[in-house]
């Protein structure tokens, strides 16, 4: 049981059960005290009852008088139920109705000498059918406040119809244990209630508070690590001032990270510009070299032969320019502008941008878009360094060859893009210096291109890499994931 929410309910459950066994068993104790003083009065009056009986039998003359002496009887109910505490009693007559009563323990302020009027049709009743039976009767008559305990046992045959009964009330300690059990109960009841609100209120507050923050995290973009805002809770607050640090610190490793990466890039510049000026001499000289010749020989030959010199300048002059604007691209910082771009058109562009020179050499281009349709980028410059590898792959793929730029979401953490050929390959001599300026396997070629491509890569934070599959070249782009 692993949910706090689980183990709240859980505990309210059995605290619940705990009290439900408590009230059950307050409930049975009192009615076992409740039976006891009814067992014990009943006891009691009994034994009054039948001693009544005993002493009257070894006291009347015999035969027995159909008349017994008043002044007789006064004193054996005086004398019996003086050892029987809180015990009345009296002797019933079927001729002559109550002929004698004694309460000789009354705690009252005088002597009781009156027969109970509510009571006496109960005692009548019972008085006869002791006195037909020959059988001690007992009966108890329970009530809100107290139980009522009559006996009556027979004093003569039945043809007599003589009978003495007793009396007595359970004490009035039952009547407090009574109001006591209703306060416990409504004590524990009302504790119970007040648990299980505050239970509830704690789970509602803790389940509330845990799904803002898990809502916060999940509406925060793939790249962002969001500040959550404290709950008042003590424990929740330990856990966010912890998340809320460990943000922090994140946050300044990836400013760090990117710094570095920065560096990296303009390191790498720096070194690529060293070794770069002697390409650049050579790639300079070369045209400079062949348009002198054209020039020399242009003058000393005839003007219909100039014009071929021309344009055979003009040619060295575009190759010459081209040169420079990709040194400029090389050289300059590239600053981007990052926004959420749509995969699916942007790569149909690459490919309509490419389709031309394909065409005309017989190469077939294909796009394949996987698990992502948006992310953010900066889409011109990345369309450069993507457009350098497919001119490259067009370049390198044999007629009837296939050109394949694949895109992909890799598990949530790159976006990862593949421009593949099924062409000859990088000559193992240049791939360890692939993407430094100058370093291609082609003689019309500068190099530039994926040295472009590798500097508009590390802007945004990622790599890219050769792969030598089989049977194809592969160019791999891998940039940090920034799904918009």
């Amino acid at each position: 049981m692993r949910s706090l929410r689980s183990q709240l309910v859980f505990f309210w459950v059995f605290l619940l059960a705990v009290g439900a066994a408590l009230a059950l068993l307050m409930l049975s104790m009192y009615r076992e005290s409740a039976g006891a003083q009814v067992a014990a009065g009943t006891a009691s009056t009994r034994h009054a009852c039948q001693a009544i009986s005993a002493r009257y039998a070894r006291s009347a003359p015999q035969p027995a008088p159909v008349e017994p002496r008043l002044d007789l009887l006064q004193v054996l109910l005086q004398l019996v139920l003086l050892d029987a505490p809180h015990v009345e009693g009296g002797v019933w007559q079927g001729s002559g109705g109550m002929l004698a009563y004694a309460y000789p323990t009354y705690e009252g302020s005088g002597v009781k000498r009156d027969v109970p009027v509510t009571e006496q049709p109960l005692i009548v009743e019972l008085a006869q059918q002791a006195a037909r039976t020959g059988q001690v009767q007992t009966d108890v008559v329970r009530g809100s406040r107290e139980a009522l305990i009559v006996s009556a046992c027979p004093l003569a045959p039945p043809e007599g119809m003589l009978a003495a009964w007793t009396m007595t009330r359970t004490h009035a300690g039952a009547l407090a244990a009574q109001g006591n059990l209703h306060v416990a109960l409504g004590v524990l009841m009302l504790a119970l209630l007040a648990s299980g609100g505050w239970l509830g209120l704690i789970l509602v507050r803790g389940v509330r508070h845990v799904e803002s923050l898990e809502a916060r995290l999940a509406g925060a973009g793939s790249d962002e690590m969001p500040r959550l805002d404290r709950t008042g809770l003590r424990e929740l607050d330990l856990l966010v001032d912890a998340f809320n640090r460990y943000r922090e610190r994140f946050e300044q490793a990836r400013t760090d990270l990117m710094e570095a990466l920065r560096q990296r890039s303009r390191d790498q510049r720096l070194t690529a510009l060293g070794r770069m000026t002697g390409g650049i001499a050579h790639e300079i000289r070369n045209p400079i070299a062949a348009m002198r010749l054209k020039a020399e020989n242009a003058l000393a030959a005839e003007p219909g032969r100039q014009r071929q010199a021309l344009a055979t300048i003009v040619d060295q002059v575009d190759r010459l320019d081209d040169l420079v604007r990709s040194l400029l691209a090389l050289v300059q910082p590239v600053v981007l502008a990052p926004r959420a771009v749509d995969l699916a058109a942007w790569l149909a562009e690459r490919q309509e941008t490419a389709a031309a020179r394909a065409e005309a050499v017989g190469v077939r281009l294909a796009v394949h878009l996987e698990g992502v349709s948006q992310a953010v980028f900066d889409p011109v410059h990345l369309a450069r360094a993507v457009d350098n590898l497919l001119d490259n792959a067009v370049r390198h793929a044999p007629p009837g060859g296939l050109v394949m730029l694949n895109a992909q979401g890799a598990s949530g953490r790159a976006l990862v893009m593949r421009v593949s050929d099924d062409g000859p390959g990088v000559d193992r001599s240049v791939e360890a210096s692939l993407f430094e300026p100058f370093a291609t396997g082609r003689a019309d070629g500068t190099g530039l291109g994926l040295a472009l491509a590798r500097e508009v890569v590390l802007a945004h934070g990622g790599d890219i890499r050769y792969l030598r599959a089989e049977e194809r070249s592969v160019f791999e782009l891998e940039l940090p994931w920034r799904a918009s």
